[in-house]
């Protein structure tokens, strides 16, 4: 069998992918750790270089106050010889109470190329004077002199070769580099193995987990776990956990949806032939001459082309959206009757109806989506009249319809004496499949009810300052009046 393995695959697990994330923090750990030992390397390589000078000065001092101390004269070429051998020098001078005196020279008095003062040496001096010797020295003589133990009556000046100078500077920045090389790998191998442990780990995990996620969303078992440790990574993850049962829900949630449109769409043919037999059926019947028929004939008419028009268009939350409004001046007070009489007709419940509104009250708004937003609130007032267990005969079953006009804005109320909603509906209210007031509901009714509501530019919403039972609050607009049907209804 072939070995498919990725190059990827094949990096040993101690040495940094150079692409990935931990090879780009590996390499750069160690330049930054460089770059701080660069730092640092610059004014020590300067004090090397003062430190070695003030030790050569500090050597031949020594052996000058001795050889002063013996003689006043010239001291023989044999001694001066070893006096400078011994200092590493070409000349010492000693200079004392404004007195000179050559205590030891070479043979053949050397030319001097550079001067230094170390009684006067500035740092950005002493910085720019090493990196001069290690570049462009090695062959060149210099002057050096300052005072002895600090005293300034007393300076001992030397005339040297930088060779030896230059050899220790040299000798020094190898140990130093070597030295940082071994820091900067220590560190950086210490850092990328605490980073890669409590951080990039981690991330990779998310990485992963979403991979698999966006796989595969609906599985269960690709919801990250979060781990056990408290830190920002942990809540990130337990926000991931979080967002991703969200996304589950809300996938059943569409899924469900989709299944109703298809469900929809298969009875929608069939209903609407049924309904049309059924529209013919009650025009017959009222064509006879019976008190009751003529009664109920006009109620079953208009509630049959109710459905008719509504098994025309697919339901909002099955495929299609919902119809623009086609708005025109409507009495509320009648259609809230006709709401009633539709209602009083499907429920056998001894349940009073109260029209709490004046008779020409008017809105301009689509007749049949505002009928079917009123029924929708009056239905689950009715379900939950119904639902109610109470044996308490004190209590009225009563739905109350109100409307009032505050300007330009009609509020519409529809409210009940039931138990009122449960903390579980309140939570997912108008949320279609969630928002359910009892057991088994879908909840669509109070969806479709918020999304005809909003299409005409208004308001839905729950009235919190209601004790017992249940009540809604519609806010319409009116459009601007034109002025014909002002005139007209003038």
């Amino acid at each position: 069998m072939v070995d498919m393995k990725t190059e990827a695959e094949t990096i040993p697990w101690w040495k940094p992918k150079p692409k990935s994330l931990t090879g780009k923090l590996f390499w750069l750990t160690v330049l930054f750790v460089m770059i701080a030992e660069v730092l640092i390397f610059v004014p020590s390589v300067a004090n090397t270089r003062l430190r070695w000078l003030d030790s050569r000065l500090n050597i031949a001092a020594g052996a000058a106050v001795v050889l002063e101390g013996v003689t006043e004269m010239a001291l023989p070429r044999v001694i001066q010889n070893d006096t400078v051998m011994a200092t590493g020098t070409k000349a010492i001078v000693l200079r004392k109470d404004g007195m000179s005196r050559m205590i030891a020279v070479a043979d053949m008095p050397p030319v001097v190329t550079h001067q230094y003062n170390l009684a006067e040496v500035t740092p950005l001096d002493a910085i720019i004077d090493a990196f001069d010797t290690i570049l462009f020295g090695g062959d060149r003589v210099i002057r050096v002199y300052g005072p002895v133990n600090g005293n300034p009556d007393m300076i001992i000046d030397l005339v040297l070769e930088d060779k030896n100078l230059r050899h220790a500077m040299l000798i020094y920045g190898r140990n130093v580099f070597f030295l940082s090389v071994l820091i900067s790998m220590i560190t950086a191998g210490l850092m990328f193995f605490s980073i890669t442990r409590l951080l990039l780990r981690p991330v990779q995990r998310v990485t992963e987990n979403m991979q698999a996620f966006s796989e595969d969303p609906e599985n269960p078992n690709n919801i990250i776990v979060p781990a056990p440790a408290g830190d920002e990574l942990t809540a990130a993850e337990g926000h991931l956990a979080a967002m991703q049962t969200r996304l589950q829900q809300t996938l059943k949630e569409q899924r469900h949806l989709a299944d109703l449109g298809l469900a929809v769409s298969k009875i929608n043919h069939d209903m609407r032939n049924i309904l049309t037999s059924a529209q013919l059926m009650s025009d017959r019947l009222a064509t006879i001459d019976d008190p009751l028929v003529k009664r109920f004939a006009p109620k079953l008419l208009r509630t049959i082309d109710r459905a008719v028009s509504y098994s025309s268009e697919v339901l909002a939350y099955g495929k299609a959206r919902e119809a623009a409004p086609r708005r025109r001046f409507i009495n509320l007070a009648v259609l809230a009757g006709e709401v009633r009489d539709v209602i009083v007709e499907e429920t056998s419940t001894d349940i009073s109806f109260i029209l709490d509104m004046d008779e020409d009250i008017e809105i301009e708004a689509d007749n049949e989506q505002l009928f079917r937003v009123i029924y929708n609130l009056a239905r689950n007032a009715v379900q939950a009249l119904e639902a109610d267990a109470s044996d308490d005969d004190a209590i009225v079953r009563r739905i109350t319809f109100s409307a009032r006009r505050q300007g330009l804005v009609v509020e519409i109320r529809v409210a009940d004496t039931g138990p009122g909603l449960p903390a579980k509906a309140r939570e997912n209210l108008f949320q279609p499949f969630r928002g359910s007031a009892r057991s088994g509901g879908t909840g669509l009714g109070l969806a479709i009810a918020r999304e005809l509501v909003i299409a005409h530019g208004g308001t839905i919403s729950l009235d919190e300052t209601v004790t017992q039972g249940t009540a809604f609050r519609i806010e319409l607009p009116d459009q601007p009046v034109p002025l014909d049907k002002f005139r007209a209804r003038a």
